[in-house]
C-alpha cells in the first residue's frame, strides 16, 4: 500500500468520512487544505444510477461554465472559404480545411478543443481514429458541428466543457482553479450539477444521481449532500 504524504494525511483529518458537505462547505475546505506548489484543477465526479451498456442510458452534454476553467484553450476549427476569417476573428487559434486535415493525418494534434461546418465533416471523419480516442473529434451532439462556427468558437474559447459517462457510470469534468475565488468555484459547480441534472435520460426510474463529490487534482474527494443540490431523487 502507498504510503500517505504528510500533506494528504492533513487533507484527509480535515474531513469527516462519513459527512455529505454542502457544496459551500465543501469548496472552503479544498481552498484551505494544503496543497502542492502549482494550481491544482478542480474536479466534479458524478457517479450515476446508470446501465452504461445500455446506449439510450449514456450521459453527455455540454455547457459553458460562466467562469471558463482556468486555462488557454486551443481551438482548432475545420472550415472553408469566409468561414475561416469568421472563425478566426472570433477566436480559434487555428482554422482551415483539408491542410489541416492532412496535418493531423500527419501526427499534429497541438489543439484541445475542435469545431466543424457541416460541410467539412466528409473529411474530418477521416480523422476519427485520431481524434476519437482524445475525445477531440467534432460533433452535432456535443454542440462543436453547426453553420455558426463563430458562436461555436466563442463558447469553447468562453469555457464550455463536455461531459460524457464512462464505462463505470461515473462522470468526470473539470470546472476551474483552485486559485479561483470560492465564489467562482461555486458557481462553475452549480452550473455542472445542474447540466447533469437535466441531461438525466428518459429510461431512468428511481434515483439518478447516486453520489457527487469534489476534489483537486492532489487532494481527496469530498462527498456533496445530494439533497442540497436538488439531486436526491
Amino acid at each position: 500500500m502507498k504510503k500517505l504524504s504528510k500533506r494528504l494525511k492533513k487533507c484527509l483529518e480535515a474531513i469527516e468520512k462519513d459527512k455529505d458537505y454542502e457544496l459551500q462547505e465543501a469548496i472552503t475546505l479544498l481552498k484551505n487544505a494544503p496543497h502542492p506548489k502549482f494550481d491544482e484543477t478542480v474536479e466534479i465526479v458524478c457517479t450515476l444510477n446508470i446501465d452504461p451498456k445500455q446506449s439510450e442510458q449514456i450521459v453527455r452534454g455540454t455547457t459553458v461554465l460562466p467562469h471558463g476553467i482556468g486555462k488557454e484553450v486551443k481551438v482548432c476549427v475545420f472550415c472553408k472559404g469566409e468561414d475561416v476569417v469568421k472563425a478566426k476573428n472570433a477566436g480559434a487559434d487555428f482554422a482551415g480545411a483539408n491542410e489541416l486535415v492532412e496535418k493531423i493525418k500527419k501526427g499534429w494534434l497541438e489543439f484541445d478543443k475542435t469545431a466543424s461546418t457541416p460541410e467539412m465533416m466528409k473529411e474530418v471523419a477521416q480523422l476519427g481514429k485520431l481524434l476519437g480516442p482524445r475525445g477531440l473529434m467534432p460533433s452535432p451532439k456535443a454542440g462543436t458541428v453547426g453553420p455558426d462556427i463563430a458562436a461555436i468558437v466563442k463558447e469553447l474559447k468562453a469555457g464550455k466543457v463536455q461531459f460524457k459517462t464512462d464505462k463505470t457510470a461515473n462522470l468526470h469534468a473539470a470546472i476551474g482553479k483552485l486559485s479561483f475565488p470560492e465564489k467562482n468555484i461555486y458557481e462553475n459547480a452549480q452550473t455542472l450539477i445542474k447540466a447533469v441534472l437535466h441531461a438525466r435520460p428518459a429510461s431512468i426510474k428511481g434515483r439518478y444521481m447516486k453520489k457527487i463529490s469534489i476534489s483537486s487534482t492532489m487532494g481527496p474527494g469530498i462527498k456533496l449532500d445530494l439533497a442540497k443540490l436538488g439531486a436526491a431523487r
